[in-house]
């Protein structure tokens, strides 16, 4: 993957344009709690991912690396993440595997020492030349608490240098997943997970998908926008599953963790994403902007998402995330 496309990607998406035109968390609601029987300072949001302790139930997702403005990026993401005590991923690492001169915008473990930490690799490029002993590098090289596998073919599609091969994955996955010493999470990148895809990904192994379902950043309209083709990316632009959808279909198995993004822009849709059954939530375009300036941004924006939380736990009478858990959201009357 050239420089230039990671930089093309990184303006792109933050392209207003390039967002879903609408919310799918906007189709679900709470009931208000008048009487929550408990004070504001008494809600608690700590959790866990992968063994480690985190503030809240928050990543910053995967996305981006490769280049000198990925790299600041990267680092004030990673940098915000360790002072508030979230996780934080890496966008895809394949060029850093194919150029080791940018390796270091990759790197980083140094700033972000306690938090968990996700290195990232297209599933596609199983196919592609890579295998068992690069996925290891790419953990090893960021010193990585798991690797995301992301899947993205409708990405790949419009893409105009896609990548189609995507015939007998599953197998080479499941060759990572049995040789990696950390876990390996399946995600999609914005068109969603289904409840059989799912399923074929947990007989290989795979405890946690990361639905980053349809509502949030278009891929489709990006690549079309590269491609400079905008009607296919208008008419693949809300392709997929509902983010919402995809958590209240993934929680009924049984054995998988589910990791809720796509479209999630504010506390609130953590909240719902968390009473729909995910364990953590994940979001890109909220910090995108912030950490084009700054980690103070970064850090900032970190705050006023969990703030919003606490708000939505208090109003809902949820002392902590066991207690949301049990909260019922329901369906927007239209």
């Amino acid at each position: 993957m050239s420089r230039d496309r990671k930089q093309e990607h990184i303006d792109l998406a933050l392209d207003r344009s390039m967002q879903a035109d609408r919310s799918a968390f906007d189709a679900w609601t709470f009931d208000h709690n008048a009487l929550p029987e408990l004070d504001f300072d008494e809600v608690e949001t700590h959790s866990e991912m992968l063994g480690k302790p985190l503030t809240s139930p928050l990543l910053i997702s995967c996305m981006t690396g490769g280049t000198d403005g990925a790299f600041a990026i990267n680092r004030r993401l990673a940098e915000a993440a360790e002072e508030r005590g979230i996780a934080v991923g890496v966008g895809s690492q394949r060029q850093a595997l194919e150029d080791e001169e940018t390796a270091a915008t990759f790197e980083m473990r140094k700033y972000a020492p306690t938090v968990p930490l996700l290195a990232n690799l297209g599933a596609v490029q199983l196919n592609y030349g890579f295998g068992v002993d690069e996925c290891r590098r790419a953990v090893d090289m960021i010193e990585a608490d798991a690797l995301v596998l992301h899947l993205n073919p409708l990405q790949e599609a419009i893409q105009p240098e896609g990548q189609l091969r995507f015939a007998s994955l599953l197998p080479k996955m499941a060759e990572v997943v049995e040789a990696l010493d950390v876990p390996v999470i399946a995600k999609e990148v914005g068109s969603g997970i289904s409840p059989a895809t799912a399923r074929q990904l947990s007989h290989i192994g795979i405890r946690i998908l990361d639905t980053a379902g349809t509502g949030g950043t278009s891929w489709a309209r990006i690549e079309a926008a590269r491609a400079k083709d905008l009607d296919l990316g208008e008419l693949f632009a809300d392709w997929g599953i509902p983010t919402p959808e995809c958590i209240r279909e993934l929680r009924e198995l049984p054995e998988i963790d589910v990791l809720a993004s796509g479209g999630l822009r504010h506390g609130i849709d953590v909240a719902k994403s968390l009473a729909l059954g995910a364990r953590w939530a994940g979001m890109a375009y909220p910090f995108l902007e912030p950490a084009t300036q700054s980690t103070e941004a970064v850090v900032a924006k970190i705050d006023r998402i969990q703030h919003e939380l606490r708000i939505a736990m208090f109003c809902l009478g949820a002392r902590d995330l066991a207690a949301l858990e049990q909260v019922q959201v329901r369906r927007r009357q239209e």
